[in-house]
């Protein structure tokens, strides 16, 4: 009985703990369903976060290329090929032959020879006299020589020029006699575009070459004038570059009309840091806009100052433009292009390419940034192949759309697809979902054969900027900045035309003081002084 007993209170027993352990199972599901939502969020935003803080680490520590290392399509070097056996029993050998393009071998060795266009100063270092008498008797004869080049630098030569004007006068009437002119008679002073100064074109156009291409701030450059015995203050620099301004506001408003008269325009725009701003406190940022366009035979490239990024100061880059103008996906050039029908808005596979990129990057494992970037790739390659082909425009557009657009339906085919598959708030699903906002402006640049899949152009054009803004910090005031931008627009618009910055310069510092009609500045535009 008692062991009878016992089994009964041993199966209950039994029984308790398993309709609790079905109890405690029930109520863990039913929480997990509840949260489920909340776990999920959690992963994301987890996910997020390592992202971002992987991201972070690259930036800081990895390479500013952006180059994938992890290149499928890139065999090992000691990986043997899939899929081959050895040869043995069974085994069948390929007996087939191909042909292999020759190439030749680039020589590296050795050094370039010196530019011939350097001047040579020959110095001969000959054997003496005596020795030449062979001991035959016969006198020896020259059979060649050995020539050995250096190259040597001296220091910048510096000089000051001189003008002396003969003042003349009567001595017997002091003028009397000829009252229409003056009593003293002296030659005019030959023509300078700051009048009054020390500046020669020659110094003014070193000053501004050193600072806006060589990005050597004024106070440096009074250190090296300090060096060679000059003393030119940082202060007369910058009143001489704000005087230079001023004269040539006719050229810089001939310079704006031109670039509106092409076909296609690219803008872009860059912080910079502008000192005694009305209604500003100095520590805030303003920005620099660029404008790069022209007929293709007239290249221009425009910086403009304006306090702020505002799609406001839009409409005066782009009134009287029309044609195709690209970008990077900014909001505000969307607000203000609605008002310019007439203007067709070009994105830039550039930026596209980059967030994936960071995507990749940010994720250690192989994963959907690499294949987004492979269809990129894809299409660089094909708008590089039909470019070197030399087309005429109308045939390149055309070839260029047929290669172009089984990519590009690819690529759309499968943004569509993972769009629905990683959450926004990853950077791969923030760089999807970019595209797929961008897509009728990135798939627009195949409908006009100047415009390129990306912005690059416009961005390196910015970039000289880019890299002074670090030496330079910031500009003193608003005056400042705008004649800052005029100096950075005649050196990159003198680029764009294949002229050395320094020289045409110079001829504008020396032609501008004897401008008299509109037609002698139209014939200071860089693409006139180049004919």
């Amino acid at each position: 009985m008692v062991l009878e007993s016992l089994g009964a209170e041993v199966q209950e027993y039994i029984k308790t703990v398993e309709r609790q352990k079905a109890e405690a199972q029930s109520y863990v599901e039913e929480l997990t369903k509840k949260h489920s939502e909340e776990i999920n969020l959690l992963r994301i935003q987890y996910l997020e976060m390592k992202e971002r803080y992987d991201l972070l680490l690259f930036k800081r520590y990895g390479r500013a290329a952006e180059q994938l290392l992890r290149d499928k399509t890139q065999m090992l070097l000691f990986d043997e090929p899939k899929g081959t056996e050895e040869c043995g029993e069974g085994a069948t050998e390929n007996t087939g032959t191909r042909e292999i393009k020759s190439y030749r071998r680039r020589n590296y060795g050795g050094r370039k020879p010196i530019d011939p266009n350097i001047p040579r100063v020959d110095h001969i270092i000959d054997i003496p006299e005596e020795e030449k008498q062979c001991a035959c008797g016969a006198r020896m004869v020259k059979i060649g020589e050995e020539v050995s080049e250096r190259l040597h630098i001296v220091a910048p030569r510096i000089y000051v020029d001189r003008e002396i004007r003969p003042k003349y006068a009567c001595r017997e009437c002091e003028g009397t006699c000829d009252e229409d002119k003056p009593v003293v008679r002296i030659a005019p002073a030959s023509p300078s575009i700051i009048p009054g100064s020390i500046v020669t074109p020659g110094l003014l156009s070193a000053i501004l070459v050193g600072k806006y291409q060589d990005h050597l701030p004024f106070y440096r450059q009074e250190l090296q004038f300090e060096r060679i015995g000059v003393t030119i203050s940082r202060q007369n620099m910058c009143n001489w570059q704000e005087k230079a301004y001023e004269k040539l506001a006719p050229l810089f408003k001939l310079l704006r009309q031109t670039v509106k008269e092409g076909l296609f325009m690219a803008m872009d725009e860059t912080r910079v840091q502008v000192m005694r701003e009305e209604g500003k406190a100095n520590t805030t940022e303003s920005y620099m806009w660029l404008t790069k366009g022209g007929p293709p035979d007239k290249p221009v490239v425009i910086f403009e100052y304006r306090p702020t990024r505002a799609a406001k100061h839009l409409p005066e880059f782009l009134e009287g433009f029309r044609g195709y103008l690209q970008t990077d996906g900014y909001e505000g050039y969307d607000s203000a292009l609605g008002s310019y029908p007439e203007i067709r808005h070009i994105g830039c596979f550039s930026h596209v390419r980059r967030k994936f990129f960071e995507a990749a990057k940010a994720s250690k494992k192989d994963g959907l940034a690499e294949e987004a970037i492979g269809y990129i790739r894809k299409l660089y390659g094909a708008e590089r192949e039909q470019r070197e082909k030399n087309l005429p425009l109308s045939k390149f557009l055309s070839e260029r759309g047929k290669s172009a657009a089984p990519i590009l339906e690819a690529f759309k085919t499968w943004l569509d697809a993972k769009v629905l598959e990683v959450p926004p708030s990853l950077l791969l699903g923030h760089a999807i979902s970019y595209t797929l906002n961008q897509w009728d402006k990135l798939t627009a640049y195949i409908e006009c054969a100047y415009v390129t899949p990306d912005n690059n152009a416009c961005e390196n054009a910015i970039r000289p900027f880019v890299v002074g803004r670090k030496n330079w910090l910031f500009n003193q005031s608003p005056d400042g900045a705008k004649s800052s931008c005029a100096m950075y627009t005649l050196i990159e618009t003198a680029k764009q035309n294949s002229l050395i910055p320094g020289n045409y310069l110079n001829l504008l510092f020396e032609r501008c003081p004897l401008v008299q009609t509109p037609e002698d500045w139209v014939a200071l535009l860089p693409w006139n002084v180049k004919k």
